[in-house]
C-alpha cells in the first residue's frame, strides 16, 4: 500500500498543505501513521477520503456537516443521495445550456437565410429567457433582504461598541428576528428533503427545520414516513402538494 506525505497528499488533490493540516485539526482526515519524527503519512484510503471531502466541499457542505455524515451510521447513503441530486443538477445545467446552443443556431441560420426569425423561435427564446431572470431574481432577493436587515443592526452595534446607547441595536435586534424567520420561511416553503435510509421525500414541518443543523445541501432532519434520524438530502418541490412548512 501507498504512502503519502502532507505534501504529497495536498499536491494529488490539488489543495495546500494548510488545507490537509487543518482537516486534520478538525478531525475530518487523520493521518494513518506518524513517523518517529513527528511526520504524518497516508494511505491510499485515506487520499479517498480527501477526495470525498474536496467534493463535498466544492457542492457546498460546511466542515461540520461533512464530519457529521462521514462519522454517521448511513453516510454511505447520504453520500450517494448527494452525489445523485448533483449528477442531476449538472445533468439539467447540461441539457438547458444544450437547448440554448441549439436555439442560437437555429436563429443564426434564420438570421444567416432569412430577414425574418418565426415566432415560435422568439417565444422559446422569451421563455426561456424568463425561467432564468426568476431564478436569478429570487436568489438576489435572499440575499438582498439578508443584508437590509443585517445592515442596520451591526451599524447601531457599532454605535454601542463605541459609547452609543444600548437600546436601538436591542429593539433592531427583536425586530429582526421575526423578519428573519419569515425569510426563512419563504426560503424552505419550496424546500423538501430525501431520506438516506427509506428513499422517500417529505417535507418536515417549518419548526423543525429551524432547529437542525446542516447546510442548503444536507440537513440533520427526522423522516416523516420512517422515522430515521440523520442527514437529509435537500431538494426543491416547488410542485408537492402537502406542505407543512
Amino acid at each position: 500500500m501507498s504512502k503519502y506525505t502532507t505534501g504529497e497528499m495536498a499536491k494529488l488533490c490539488n489543495v495546500s498543505v494548510r488545507t490537509v493540516q487543518f482537516y486534520d485539526t478538525r478531525g475530518l482526515l487523520h493521518p494513518s501513521e506518524l513517523t518517529e519524527g513527528g511526520r504524518r503519512l497516508y494511505t491510499d484510503d485515506d487520499l479517498t477520503k480527501l477526495r470525498l471531502i474536496c467534493t463535498l466541499k466544492i457542492i457546498g457542505l460546511s466542515l461540520d456537516s461533512i464530519k457529521g455524515i462521514l462519522e454517521s451510521k448511513s453516510s454511505g447513503k447520504v453520500l450517494s443521495l448527494l452525489l445523485d441530486e448533483q449528477m442531476k443538477l449538472l445533468s439539467d445545467e447540461i441539457e438547458e445550456r444544450r437547448n440554448q446552443l441549439e436555439t442560437i443556431k437555429t436563429i443564426r441560420d434564420y438570421v444567416s437565410n432569412s430577414a425574418t426569425i418565426p415566432v415560435n423561435t422568439i417565444g422559446d427564446i422569451e421563455h426561456m429567457m424568463e425561467n432564468n431572470k426568476k431564478v436569478r431574481s429570487r436568489f438576489r432577493r435572499l440575499v438582498v433582504n439578508a443584508c437590509i436587515i443585517s445592515i442596520p443592526q451591526y451599524s447601531f452595534l457599532a454605535w454601542w461598541i463605541f459609547g452609543g446607547p444600548w437600546l436601538p441595536f436591542v429593539i433592531c435586534f427583536l425586530v429582526n428576528i421575526p423578519i428573519g424567520i419569515l425569510l426563512a420561511k419563504h426560503y424552505f416553503k419550496d424546500a423538501a428533503f430525501i431520506c438516506a435510509e427509506c428513499n422517500s421525500v417529505f417535507k418536515p414541518a417549518f419548526k423543525d427545520v429551524l432547529r437542525t443543523s446542516g447546510t442548503i445541501k444536507a440537513r440533520w432532519l427526522t423522516c416523516t414516513e420512517c422515522g430515521h434520524a440523520g442527514y437529509c438530502v435537500e431538494v426543491y418541490a416547488k410542485n408537492e402538494a402537502a406542505d407543512p412548512i
